[in-house]
């Protein structure tokens, strides 16, 4: 069999292979030799075993990836798959096992941190893909629901969380042909993740007789997951924010060696076990596994709750692989949402378009049918009302006719949810689109729309402000706010100003009677201390508490003025790019500080709330530690005129001329053409 690899000007691999199988074995030994530390880490957090190279600071992930039984559920959906499916998957990992030497000789982390690769199991793809989506699911915000309840009782949950105007997220758009240069539809958006270091997405070309795909990839899982081009067809995610993830509150009991747990028919039996985390420098540290009839139990502290966690893909032992191949090989909008039926966790709201000129929204993935009350809060496991009733809800579709956005709204998640972030981004992307001259919408025009930095929650703010009566040099802080338009250019003053007011008013709402029994600690494992963190999530919902101050008893004019008054006593200095930083977050961050290779400090404009989602943490941080991972513009009228970018580069090696060399178009939201010319790539022999 011939299996090449070219390369274009960014060292993105286009691989060619004359068999699909072949075809992922090369996709996972390039996949090993250009981020040979991604793959190794990913899979230590699967398996729960971080702490062996990194001490004691990785055993708190560890005892959560064991208690969830991440690498076990991969490994039956593995069992699970039909054969096709599963001689794929392992003839990637065959890849990548071929790949790891080499790939971990040139990266810094296996050099610096002295330890080598272990070798990935058939099963291996699946749990990489479960680890990285398990939290991005909403359970652990059940959590911080919880503790809402708790102490304002459950009225107040809505009043914090009914519409998450600061909450970041992707986009996701499409245009029929009729507004399209081309011709035919186009659909273009971007993905909002934690800024990993290097980045989640590896940006890659398969081809092989069967089909010819660009797209990115999740590094460490075959095929194009998310985002693809496969030139007769394109698609596109964003996150639907349905809630298909349940925290049950359990009851346990013990009689010498059997455990029970309290179930809707009493008390069922528990399977548990023991096992060892081995610990770098340390002892090893024993974690205990009881599995109930809901699910594992993956919060069990002394002086707190006993909890589990149900979802779909513990449940079917189905991690939705089954629509992997079927992607690539999908030729049209039907052939896409044949394959996205297999679909199964994160439930995303998709974007189709073919060169038949069809283009369709559809939400993908498995919402299981339950209480109202399951989607709040963890539910008490004995009740029969909140057990699951097997039924997975219908989950809808539409045919665009003209243009459409998503943007992690209700309007584009299907109704499948509770809370979503506020329709401020889709709407701003729709009312661009509208303004297009017909036949003008292309690569550079999705551009534009890319780097639109109005902040929706900006525009809000400087209404607030022009109704409060101050004077002095709160006044002048005042007056400049009143003038600016909302932009958050990296060379704005005002938009630095109002980030500074924003951090005071989060601080005069922490001090408020309303609010002061937030601050009452939760005993919960450190894995949730960030969704927990009273300043953060009162930061992420200052648009709604805002919008209620009045229901939730607080003086918002006050507030308004006091934190005017604190931002003129002490003024900051410089723009808004001079403290909206990105801050990357490498796999080592926090757990061995000495091992982390030197990451880019990229002055950014944009700002939560923005398209431009560059994420800051209002109450935390100005730094941007969330954004795009992704973006991208699918052209069906011709392919090589689509575009595309992601932060950093292809590459994971800091020896690579590639590990660095989008970072700057990223960063100043332009995209980069996509070569599919193979006379323009070059052969990598």
């Amino acid at each position: 069999m011939v299996a090449e690899v070219f390369r274009d000007p960014w060292g993105i691999p286009h691989l060619r292979a004359d068999s699909v199988d072949e075809l992922a074995r090369l996709q996972g030994r390039i996949a090993a030799t250009d981020r040979a530390w991604q793959l190794e880490w990913n899979r230590r957090r699967a398996e729960g075993r971080t702490a062996e190279v990194v001490g004691s600071a990785g055993v708190t992930f560890d005892r959560f990836a064991r208690r969830a039984r991440i690498d076990e559920t991969a490994r039956r959906g593995f069992d699970r798959l039909d054969p096709r499916t599963r001689n794929w998957c392992t003839a990637y990992v065959d890849g990548v096992n071929d790949g790891l030497d080499a790939g971990a000789a040139g990266a810094y982390e296996f050099v610096s941190l002295e330890i080598g690769p272990g070798r990935w199991q058939p099963w291996t793809p699946l749990a990489v893909f479960a680890v990285q989506q398990l939290l991005f699911g909403g359970f652990p915000y059940k959590l911080w629901r919880r503790h809402i309840d708790q102490r304002l009782g459950q009225g107040a949950i809505g009043l914090l969380e009914s519409a998450i105007e600061d909450s970041p997220g992707s986009n996701a758009w499409a245009v029929t042909g009729d507004r399209a240069r081309g011709g035919l539809p186009m659909i273009a958006g971007d993905s909002h993740r934690t800024m990993d270091f290097p980045g989640v997405y590896q940006q890659v070309r398969l081809a092989c007789p069967e089909f010819d795909v660009i797209g990115f990839s999740f590094p460490g899982v075959p095929g194009i997951q998310h985002f693809g081009h496969a030139g007769e067809v394109a698609w596109a995610i964003t996150n639907a924010m349905a809630d298909y993830q349940d925290l049950f509150l359990e009851e346990l009991r013990a009689d010498g060696d059997q455990l029970s747990a309290r179930g809707p028919d009493g008390w069922r039996p528990v399977r548990h076990s023991e096992e060892l985390i081995m610990v770098r420098g340390g002892e090893p540290v024993p974690v205990k596994i009881n599995i109930t009839e809901r699910g594992p139990v993956i919060i069990d502290e002394p002086d707190g709750p006993t909890i589990s966690l149900r979802t779909p893909s513990q449940v079917e032992a189905d991690l939705g692989f089954g629509a992997l191949l079927p992607l690539l090989r999908a030729r049209t909008v039907d052939d896409v949402t044949a394959a996205l039926s297999h679909w199964v966790e994160p439930v995303n709201s998709a974007l189709i378009a073919d060169r038949a000129g069809a283009v369709r929204h559809l939400i993908a993935g498995r919402v299981p049918i339950r209480d109202d009350r399951n989607l709040d809060v963890p539910v008490p496991a004995w009740d029969p009302r909140h057990a699951w009733t097997g039924d997975y809800a219908q989950v809808p579709y539409d045919e665009v006719t003209d243009l459409t956005a998503n943007g992690n709204d209700r309007a584009s998640g299907g109704g499948l949810g509770r809370y979503y972030a506020s329709d401020w981004r889709a709407t701003r992307i729709r009312r661009r689109l509208g303004a297009l001259p017909p036949r003008s919408a292309d690569a550079e025009a999705m551009s534009i729309i890319h780097r639109d930095v109005r902040s929706g929650p900006g525009g809000r703010a400087v209404e607030l402000i022009r109704a409060a009566e101050v004077d002095g040099p709160a006044k002048l802080i005042k007056d400049e706010l009143v003038d600016w338009d909302a932009e958050m250019t990296a060379d704005s003053r005002p938009a630095l100003l109002y980030a500074a007011w924003r951090e005071a008013m989060i601080d005069w709402l922490l001090e408020q009677p309303a609010l002061a029994r937030l601050h009452d600690p939760d005993p919960l494992p450190a894995l949730y201390d960030a969704v927990m963190n009273v300043p953060y999530r009162i930061g992420s919902s200052f648009d709604t508490i805002c919008a209620n101050a009045d229901r939730l008893g607080l003086d918002l004019n006050a507030g308004v003025v006091s934190a005017l008054e604190a931002v003129a006593a002490d003024p900051p200095h410089g723009t808004w790019g001079d403290v909206h930083r990105l801050s990357a977050v490498h796999a080592l961050t926090d757990l061995a500080d000495d091992h982390v290779p030197p990451m880019p400090q990229t002055r950014l404009a944009g700002d939560t709330g923005c398209v431009f989602c560059t994420h800051s943490s209002p109450g935390i941080s100005h730094e941007c530690s969330f954004a795009s991972v992704t973006r991208y513009a699918w052209d069906l009228s011709d392919r090589s005129a689509s575009r595309w970018v992601v932060p950093f580069g292809s590459s994971g090696r800091p020896d690579s001329p590639h590990h660095l060399d989008q970072h700057g178009s990223w960063a100043r939201g332009e995209l980069l053409p996509v070569i599919t010319d193979w006379a323009q790539l070059i052969k990598e022999e």
